[in-house]
């Protein structure tokens, strides 16, 4: 099965900033073209970082307690921010290492990283680690406008018949929505996990409901028992 790419999704005009860019000039671009980050970038357009809108709120988070103000205990995150609030620039504002991925990352590969993170954009690079576009869990969320056809088909042909070997007729498969149903029988019992974590797994797809029976349970040790 063939999974979407990011490059697929992904913005490509993408607008960037150099690591020495004022704060207020920053606020000023991203006000200006109406998005919450911009990648930082150096002199051969590598990726440094990301500057987001949160990264510069910390300068009004920290406003009325000031951020040299240290607690007792300070955990790392915290640390973190404080050191943000006080930033003048691109250089000291962003969030670095840059968190990246390719043109050929999968969405889904994009989404859990995107998720373990808690970042709503990534910087697309290329082999090079140059700025080549940026992504965002808009741009991710596209795979949910397949049409339910669309969706229909590729679970028929890829799924039922390429990955399964079974014959189509045997199973009706209808999407409303998104929500795939699956009603009739197949062989064997163990192929009926198979199928609905394949159809899950099936790019926009919301949900599936399974309704299969099955001719033999090969589940069972012994010879196979007819259902």
């Amino acid at each position: 099965m063939e999974r979407r790419k990011v490059g697929d999704v992904m913005t490509r005009d993408v607008i960037s900033v150099p690591e020495d860019t004022l704060f207020v000039e920053i606020v000023e671009t991203l006000a200006e073209n109406r998005i919450s980050a911009v990648p930082v970038v150096g002199e051969h357009n590598e990726v440094l970082g990301i500057v987001t809108e949160a990264d510069l709120l910390r300068k009004e988070e920290f406003s009325d307690r000031g951020a040299g103000t240290r607690p007792l205990l300070e955990s790392p995150r915290h640390r973190r921010a404080r050191a943000k609030a006080t930033a003048t620039d691109a250089r000291s504002a962003m969030s670095t290492p840059a968190v990246v991925v390719t043109p050929d990352t999968t969405v889904a590969a994009a989404s859990r990283r995107m998720a373990k993170r808690g970042f709503k954009h990534l910087p697309v690079v290329d082999d090079q680690g140059r700025l080549d576009g940026i992504v965002s869990r808009a741009d991710l969320l596209r795979v949910f406008l397949r049409s339910d056809d669309d969706i229909r088909d590729e679970i028929i042909r890829e799924v039922l018949v390429d990955r399964l070997w079974q014959v189509p007729s045997r199973i009706q498969v209808r999407v409303n929505a998104g929500v795939v149903s699956l009603t009739g029988r197949v062989e064997l019992k163990s192929m009926i996990p198979m199928l609905i974590r394949l159809t899950a797994g099936t790019e926009g797809v919301v949900d599936v409901v399974a309704r299969l029976g099955y001719e033999k349970d090969d589940t069972r040790p012994g010879p196979y028992a007819e259902a």
